[in-house]
Formats: structure tokens, sequence, C-alpha cells
């Protein structure tokens, strides 16, 4: 197999496409008890905040036919006890590093930006939106353009050009086009597409919500569909900013469809709860399915489904 695999984000080398999905494997400690993390193309953190969040309480998942709803709420140690213990770990390792971050107000992120700035060994920042905005009676940053473009826009000013921006962006919008070039006008380098769709499960023996919060972030199998249709909106409207795809991804093939809709990388997330080693195993079987269809360097296929019958 003679398939040049790797991909780059905004300029930033990664020497394989497969990255984890922020939320779903921490800061990639349990996941180096099965793999070395240096076999990932990056570890995308769980989205970091100011302060330290204990999450919300308890039930806050719930499985769903073909996927899980959840509601951890951001739990974390804090951007500071962040920086101290979980990016030193990740340098050792080896690992190539895309910090997450998640902030209630656009101060939230400048602050934010502003720690990440300096440290060493950080690939890109994920800035992630798809939060509620505390100074806007809680709407997400990134189903208004406006909101989602000033936490970008934080973020870009405090991080300066030092490292690459990719805005995660959430599919509960009615035009996500329209709030991609919202944050690339604020400067993002980079897409994360998609994150969770709002959904909510009863228990109908309770006859209540399963969920403490009673909505949760759906997740999996059922919306690759949805993450299929927003990369290729974005791909088709913006055809050169780097996309990493997600949403659902089990297996080669699915990662595969992400790719022919224009995905540069490819998050995992749901499938690591199942089957710790679901990353390693979808690298291989992309890699090997992207040589059975001819493709020489696996750029080639990036957008591939965006050719027109007969080119």
């Amino acid at each position: 197999m003679n398939l040049n695999y790797s991909t780059s984000i905004a300029g930033t080398f990664f020497p394989n496409p497969i990255f984890t999905a922020s939320g779903c494997a921490g800061s990639g400690k349990e996941l180096s008890h099965f793999f070395p993390l240096t076999e990932l193309g990056a570890v995308v953190t769980k989205s970091i905040m100011i302060k330290p969040r204990s999450g919300r309480a308890t039930p806050r998942m719930a499985e769903t036919p073909s996927g899980m709803l959840n509601s951890i709420g951001l739990q974390g140690p804090g951007i500071d006890l962040f920086l101290e213990n979980d990016i030193p770990w990740l340098r050792d390792q080896g690992a190539r590093i895309i910090v997450s971050i998640a902030g209630e107000s656009v101060d939230d992120y400048a602050i934010l930006s502003r720690k990440l700035r300096n440290v060493p060994g950080i690939s890109a920042v994920e800035v992630n939106i798809s939060c509620p905005n505390v100074e806007n009676r809680g709407q997400v940053f990134a189903c208004n353009p406006d909101t989602a473009s000033a936490a970008i826009a934080a973020a870009r000013r405090n991080i300066g050009g030092e490292l690459p921006i990719i805005a995660k962006l959430s599919p509960d919008v009615t035009d996500i086009a329209a709030i991609a070039g919202s944050v690339i006008d604020a400067g993002a380098d980079g897409l994360a597409l998609i994150n969770t769709l709002l959904g909510m499960v009863i228990d109908t023996n309770s006859m209540l919500p399963k969920l403490s919060q009673r909505t949760g972030g759906l997740s999996g199998p059922a919306i690759r569909p949805v993450a299929v249709r927003a990369i290729y909106q974005v791909r088709a409207a913006y055809p050169k900013i780097p996309i990493v795809g997600m949403g659902g991804v089990t297996n080669g093939r699915d990662a595969f469809e992400l790719v022919l809709a224009g995905a540069n990388a490819i998050s995992i997330g749901t499938a690591t709860f199942g089957d710790p080693m679901s990353a390693i195993r979808i690298k291989n079987e992309l890699e090997e399915l992207c040589a059975a269809r001819g493709f020489n360097n696996f750029s080639d296929a990036i957008s591939y489904a965006h050719r027109s019958e007969g080119e």
C-alpha cells in the first residue's frame, strides 16, 4: 500500500487523518492503555473552561436507537490545572495536541485563548461554540452568526497568528453554511462538523425525562447522515476551508463517506465507548479503502463526491 495518508489543517501537518473527538476521550489517558497516542493524527482534548466544573447531576447519559444522549455539562479541571497536568503529559506521550476550549461569554474565549497563546506543543485550538451564551439568555453561540463570529473573533485576537483556530459548529441551525461563513470571516482557519444534535428521551415507566437536565446531545450512528449533509453543504459553499468531520463514524466506510463529502480529517467519538481501539481500527480501514479506490494520496479523496458526473 503506497498511499500518502497524511493530511493538513490550516497548514498544520498530521501524519494521518484520524483524530479523537472532543469530550469522548478526555485528554487521552484512558486510550493510552490500549495503543500509543502517536498512532493518532491528533488528540482533541475535552473542551476546557476557565474554572473547574463538576458537570451536571446524574442521570446524564441515556441510550437511544443507534446512538446515545449525553448531558455531561463540560466537566473538567479548569484551564490552569489542565495546562499544568494534561498538556505536559500529552507532550511526553508524543501526541499531536488540539486543545478544545468552551466558554459562557465572549470574554471567556478571550481569556482561554490568551492562556494558550505561548504554550508549546499545541498543533491547533478547537473553539467549541456549541455552548449556551449566558450573556444572551442562554442562546447557543453557534446558532447565531453574530454570537458565533464574536466568540471566534475574541479567540483570534488573543491567540494572534500563532495557532490555527478550528470552529466547532452545531447542526441545530437552519443554514449551517451561513454560520460557517460568519466564523470564517471572523478568523477561523478550519471547521469541526458536526457537534451533537439536541435530543430528549422520556422513560415510559416513570413517565419522566431520563436525563436530569431533560435534554442532551445526541451522538452515534443516527446522526451520520446529518454530518454528511452539513459537511457537503459547507464544502460546496467554501471549497478551500479545512474541515474536521465527525458524527456517527463507526468504521472505515463511514469515515470515507465524510471524506468524500469534504472532510480533511475525521474525529472518532461515541464509537470509542464501545470499542477503545475503534480509532485505530477505523484508521486502518479507511487507509485500505482509499487505496482500494485507487487513490495515491489521501488528499485526492477529499470532496470527491462534489465532482460532476463524467469528470
